[in-house]
């Protein structure tokens, strides 16, 4: 067993610094891997979204599936909830990234037909394409209300907008073929 023993750097003044200890069974023989740790530890708070995006998001339990079903499903759900986790990191941490990036062109394209009034608290230019908009457009089709726009968009409410947006997907490739 190993420690990692880390105390904060660049504490704001007149506060005490945060130090914790870490235990691990990872070899710790040098500087480099005691950050390695402390990266890996840091990666922690991701993983618990992630379960959380998966388990209530997702709504994974709900299901009674037999052994071979339940794989199947939790492949597809892992996809799911691997992808909201990444809209909703990059909505809160990069708003202005590219909605590209985690957005295919059609869903862009029918978030934007969906939205034909701007939200109230975003300036943003579609044609910028940033994700704060289409993260947005996601949540209203699961049933955000803009009036709460102080309130943080949340995990059900993407899953849902999520959901109702592939549906769209599903009718605008439908129609587009007959």
């Amino acid at each position: 067993m190993y420690a990692v023993y880390a105390t904060e750097v660049d504490c704001p003044e007149g506060e005490t610094p945060v130090e914790w200890m870490l235990l691990t069974t990872e070899v710790v023989a040098d500087i480099e891997m005691a950050s390695t740790i402390l990266r890996w530890y840091s990666y922690r708070w991701r993983v618990e979204e992630y379960h959380k995006i998966f388990k209530s998001g997702c709504q994974v339990e709900k299901y009674r599936l037999a052994a071979e079903g339940m794989k199947t499903l939790i492949g597809f759900l892992s996809v799911i909830a691997v992808e909201l986790l990444q809209l909703t990191y990059l909505h809160r941490t990069q708003p202005l990234a590219p909605a590209i990036e985690i957005l295919n062109p059609l869903e862009l394209k029918i978030l934007k037909a969906k939205s034909p009034k701007p939200p109230k608290l975003l300036t943003v230019n579609w044609a910028v394409e940033a994700l704060a908009k289409p993260a947005f457009g996601i949540a209203r089709l699961g049933g955000y209300l803009e009036h709460r726009s102080k309130t943080p968009i949340g995990i059900q409410v993407l899953w849902r907008g999520w959901l109702k947006l592939h549906d769209l997907c599903e009718g605008w490739q439908l129609a587009k073929e007959t």
